[in-house]
């Protein structure tokens, strides 16, 4: 049974975590994203699960790492700069072949940065951040409801692939309320986690979890696999939205809460007899390519938008036919605002 609420994006991705039967999370507090763990801190302990305040990011990366290890499903949290201290633990996972949900609520960086809104993380997450030529799958969610279904998703993925998957948010849409519909964890076929570490008292056969390959071509094997695994991804998992493309002379892209501005500003280049379309990705990784690859056979003129100086720009150009056009207008963190639907109608005008 389905159940209408008014709560914060970060509280949906925690509320879906549970849903998804997650029990374990691991964490350390920091603005914008410590809804999540407060949220957990309370509702956790009385479903039997655990919620640990690591002593420190690298701490808790490693205790998700090993409670994934296991075959439960784990969850942590952090922003920008807790996600970098985790990087050498997520490239663990990734080598150890673990699923695993990591939550990303953006902030302007680097370094210590501030709580603005930002989506400087993009390449972060996307590229893998860590150290091996991994990949991790990557969800962008653009409003609460997309919070809460995005993280369900995750799971499921993650579980699917056996690679890390991540919730890729900023604090507009981590701190914002919305109405959302609570439903039931859909239905999915899952892999028996027959890998998983048991413990000698289970009575099951031993298995190692290990991301450590010194035979002679077991770490090149490893690596094709993993390829492999990608491609099945992109092949399968790829999302996005789009929004009047079909008769597009110019295709507005952008994710997360930029798309969500951009939306408003395509409505108004519409009923300023415009024919201009969203394109929104919902997969960061996999990327959508095959959707720009369509619409730019038929549209020639794209404009990526971003709260950053430009990231996932560069995969919009790789995506494109090479006779596309592709403009760039970005906000960084630092303006004291974000974009208004009119600031972007205009910078629509001046590419249309």
């Amino acid at each position: 049974m389905s159940e209408k609420l008014f709560v914060k994006g970060n509280e949906a991705v925690a509320m879906a975590a549970i849903e998804a039967g997650c029990r374990y999370y691991f964490g350390y507090p920091i603005t914008p994203q410590s809804d999540i763990p407060e949220y957990l801190s309370r509702e956790l302990p009385p479903l039997g699960g655990e919620f640990i305040q690591a002593e420190s990011e690298i701490g808790a990366i490693n205790m998700l790492l090993g409670a994934s290890a296991t075959g439960v499903r784990a969850m942590t949290s952090s922003s920008g700069p807790g996600i970098s201290l985790k990087q050498e633990g997520i490239s663990y996972m990734a080598g150890s072949e673990l699923p695993g949900v990591i939550v990303d609520i953006m902030r302007a960086g680097p370094g210590l940065g501030g709580i603005d809104a930002s989506q400087a993380d993009y390449f972060q997450a996307t590229r893998g951040g860590g150290h091996g030529g991994y990949r991790i799958i990557v969800l962008a969610p653009a409003s609460v409801q997309e919070m809460y279904d995005l993280t369900m998703r995750a799971f499921d993925l993650s579980d699917i692939y056996r690679i890390p998957a991540m919730v890729l948010a900023d604090s507009v849409i981590g701190q914002m309320k919305e109405s959302l519909t609570a439903h039931p964890r859909p239905k999915a076929t899952l892999p028996a986690k027959e890998w998983a570490v048991r413990g000698r008292e289970s009575g099951e056969p031993q298995n190692i979890v290990k991301s450590l390959y010194l035979g002679d071509g077991e770490m090149e094997a490893f690596h094709w696999k993993m390829h492999a695994r990608y491609q099945e991804l992109a092949e399968k998992e790829c999302r996005w939205e789009e929004i009047e493309t079909t008769d597009a002379a110019l295709v507005v892209t952008a994710f997360g809460s930029t798309a969500r501005i951009a939306r408003t500003a395509v409505a108004m280049a519409r009923e300023a007899g415009m024919k201009v379309g969203l394109l929104r990705p919902i997969t960061l990784f996999p990327f959508p390519r095959q959707a720009y690859e369509t619409i730019s056979g038929y549209c020639k003129r794209f404009l990526t938008i971003e709260l950053s100086t430009g990231q996932m720009v560069e995969d919009v150009r790789l995506s494109v036919a090479r006779d596309a056009e592709v403009a760039f207008y970005g906000r960084p963190p630092g303006a004291g605002s974000l974009p208004t639907p009119e600031e972007l109608f205009e910078q629509i005008k001046k590419q249309y």
